[in-house]
């Protein structure tokens, strides 16, 4: 344990559970390594961070910010205001505060606090989980102290010296994984039974969950049971499809006993997504997001895919080619092995520490 008084930590990031979940796994540590460490999240009014945040256990303060639409949005007409307000909150937080390091995971909300951390000298880290950063890390990228990222070659986007390759960080209670029955058991599932775990974000995907829907009946007939988290936007749409062996829910705090409960695993291809994948390493069927800038998702899977530790079909080739791939999956053993071997190569459970460690470095 450290000590450094008064240490004060504000760590800002939303909008997305990529996002969201990095910032929570680095106050964790920060909890963990410093005594009476004092944390504030930061977070934008009406965001799912003002939700998942005080569920763990964190204080957040909500600012009236949102992000630049790139389309022609009516929104975009308030834009300077918003900034103009959210700076100033960020300011009076600030003062109130007096943080003694700033750390921001992406998302807009993450930009006021920051830009008024560097007005102020205090040091600024940010942490960028994609191989395409976010228009707010790469703006605040000029003036922060340490960039922490999760790819090489990102020197295209962050000053070089700046730059530490430290990966994501994943939620600690992932590498406490229970046992499998017992997983299975907290869901009320078949402790002696295959099951297909599928997530489509924090969220949910449309697309996945119309593939669900549409192939219960072949997965079951594959002796799988399916634990199917479908976002909270569409589990009024799904939740009546809920029956013996198909267990579905809106949204799972509990992603350490989700993890261990499956068999396999049904997912889209966020950042955050791939790194914890890798530390669970369980055979995997990747779906990435077409929706997503500079179809980032995509490249993430193409990486795993290419070194035989993941499965990938896109949205578009669903149709054709799930059944094959996924009963193929299901009934080969040695593949199985396979990919639970090569993806846990991948993976760097470890990134936290890292963090924490450049953390440690600005003080």
């Amino acid at each position: 344990m450290y000590s450094v008084k008064p240490f004060k930590l504000i760590i800002s990031g939303g909008g997305t559970g990529g996002h969201i979940y990095p910032a929570l796994a680095i106050a964790t540590a920060i909890k963990e390594h410093f005594v009476d460490a004092e944390i504030l999240f930061v977070g934008a009014k009406g965001k799912m961070e003002m939700e998942k945040v005080p569920k763990a256990g964190y204080r957040i303060k909500g600012f009236w910010i949102s992000g630049f639409q790139r389309s022609f949005s009516i929104s975009n007409l308030l834009f300077p205001l918003k900034l103009i307000v959210s700076l100033l909150q960020a300011y009076i937080e600030f003062k109130k505060f007096k943080p003694t390091v700033v750390v921001g995971t992406g998302g807009f909300a993450s930009g006021p606090i920051l830009q008024v951390a560097q007005w102020f000298g205090v040091p600024t880290l940010v942490q960028e989980q994609n191989s395409f950063p976010g228009i707010t890390n790469r703006i605040l990228s000029k003036k922060v102290d340490r960039v922490c990222v999760a790819y090489n070659g990102m020197e295209r986007f962050f000053p070089k010296t700046k730059i530490r390759l430290t990966g994501n960080p994943v939620r600690s209670s992932l590498t406490k994984i229970t046992s499998n029955g017992t997983a299975k058991t907290f869901f009320g599932l078949d402790p002696d039974k295959k099951t297909l775990a599928v997530i489509g974000g924090s969220l949910g995907a449309k697309k996945i969950n119309e593939l669900i829907q549409s192939k219960l009946a072949f997965l079951k007939g594959m002796g799988l049971q399916i634990l199917w988290q479908c976002g909270s936007l569409y589990y009024d749409s799904y939740s009546n499809y809920s029956e013996e062996g198909v267990v579905i829910r809106p949204f799972i705090y509990e992603m350490d006993q989700f993890y261990a409960a499956s068999d396999f695993i049904i997912s889209r291809a966020g950042a955050g997504s791939i790194s914890e994948l890798c530390c669970v390493g369980k055979p995997l069927l990747l779906i990435p997001s077409p929706n997503v800038t500079a179809n980032h998702q995509l490249r993430n899977a193409e990486a795993l895919a290419e070194n035989n530790a993941a499965l990938l079909i896109e949205e578009h080739q669903l149709e054709e080619q799930f059944e094959h791939q996924f009963s193929s999956l299901v009934n080969d053993e040695k593949q199985q092995q396979t990919l639970k071997s090569n993806i846990k190569k991948l993976a760097k459970p470890d990134a936290t520490e890292a963090i924490l460690n450049q953390i440690k470095e600005l003080l």
